[in-house]
């Protein structure tokens, strides 16, 4: 094989080609210090990303930079990334993953509490991608991924906030297509489903079983899936994917 052909090294959650970009690239990955958040910076890491981990605490997993940032406050995500882009360069990657739940049935629901789920999950996405964007534009190139949900389309009793936060990422996503996209800026959502973490693990059996049996693939999902997926998403071979929403639910949404 010739030196000069690309190498591609496999790892279990994706393979790579060693020519994306040199040293990697620059990757900000909001919520990033626990759950889906993690296994994204994990995946990242994996394909040699710089990645910078935006959580109230500034904690991180290993590797990543923690930065403290509450993406509520313009302020603080406005610095955040300056602080990003003086460690790791101009971001070329954003996975806009904060989200929060405030679950209630739509008479017991507070102005306060749908307030807060959209200022975070909508909002806070926003804030983050209209930063993020500025050195995209500038490089001609960059990738832009949110975590959506499978009850953003499908829907959920006692989730109004929540769907509705989750369902007006795909408008974003889209619009944001039409306006950048021809600069080289792709604009995507991961809509995951059931997903195996700390709060699922707490649940009672019969609710679990009850979510397997709804659920086409017959179990809940992993974070690792839902990371593949978004470090696919993130990668020069994603290129020509860009307004879509991607499922990872085992089926139970079926695209809606």
């Amino acid at each position: 094989m010739s030196s000069d052909a690309p190498r591609h090294r496999c790892t279990r959650l994706s393979c790579v080609t060693d020519t994306e970009g040199v040293g990697g690239r620059s990757a900000v990955v909001t919520g990033g210090n626990k759950g889906i958040g993690a296994a994204i910076v994990a995946a990242l890491l994996e394909q040699g990303h710089r990645v910078a981990s935006f959580s109230r605490g500034g904690d991180a997993p290993e590797g990543a930079l923690g930065i403290a940032c509450d993406v509520t406050d313009a302020a603080q995500v406005d610095a955040a990334f300056k602080q990003a882009e003086e460690a790791h360069g101009p971001t070329e990657i954003l996975v806009a993953n904060s989200g929060v739940t405030k679950d209630t049935l739509v008479l017991r629901m507070s102005e306060a509490d749908f307030d807060l789920v959209l200022d975070t999950n909508l909002k806070g996405a926003f804030r983050c991608a209209k930063r993020a964007s500025r050195s995209m534009l500038r490089r001609r190139w960059g990738r832009i991924i949110f975590t959506g949900s499978v009850v953003g389309l499908y829907g959920s009793p006692g989730q109004v906030n929540y769907s509705a936060s989750k369902a007006a990422l795909v408008g974003v996503a889209r619009s944001l297509t039409r306006e950048i996209g021809a600069r080289g800026i792709t604009a995507n959502v991961v809509a995951p489903g059931f997903i195996e973490t700390d709060m699922t693990a707490t649940l009672a059996e019969d609710v679990v079983a009850g979510y397997h049996a709804a659920i086409p693939a017959g179990r809940l999902g992993a974070t690792r899936e839902v990371a593949a997926t978004v470090a696919f998403l993130a990668s020069e071979g994603a290129g020509y994917i860009s307004g879509a929403v991607i499922p990872v639910d085992g089926g139970l949404g079926m695209g809606h």
